[in-house]
């Protein structure tokens, strides 16, 4: 077995612009989501939103330098992860098919172990 972090990438401004109601039915999704997968689930979260974020650049001189907000300018920003076990790529994306993303998408991939 492996592990897989999905990445759920959303639009915040399709967020924004939603009804109240979609954020319950969407939060009910994600219930049912781990109901169904909970055998599989090994941790997950919602992240604060692009505005929360700061991203770290490193420069070549060997220095870094600090930003206000998401690391690429993109419609969709990360938004939340879940961790998840499975035999292999194909499981996980069989699972992943079923994370619920209304204004977005989800991206898979094998967490390496040390």
């Amino acid at each position: 077995m492996a592990n897989y972090l999905v990445m759920i990438y959303n639009n915040e401004a399709a967020w924004a612009d939603a009804d109240p109601s979609v954020a319950a039915e969407v939060s009910q999704q994600h219930v049912a989501f781990a109901q169904k997968h909970g055998h599989a689930l090994r941790g997950g979260a919602r992240l604060g939103g692009s505005a929360t974020a700061t991203a770290i650049r490193h420069t070549g001189e060997g220095t870094t330098s600090l930003t206000d907000g998401t690391f690429a300018e993109t419609k969709e920003v990360l938004a939340g992860y879940y961790v998840i076990e499975a035999r292999d790529l194909d499981e996980a994306l069989a699972i992943a098919r079923d994370v619920p993303a209304r204004f977005g998408g989800v991206e898979v991939r094998p967490i390496i172990p040390d």
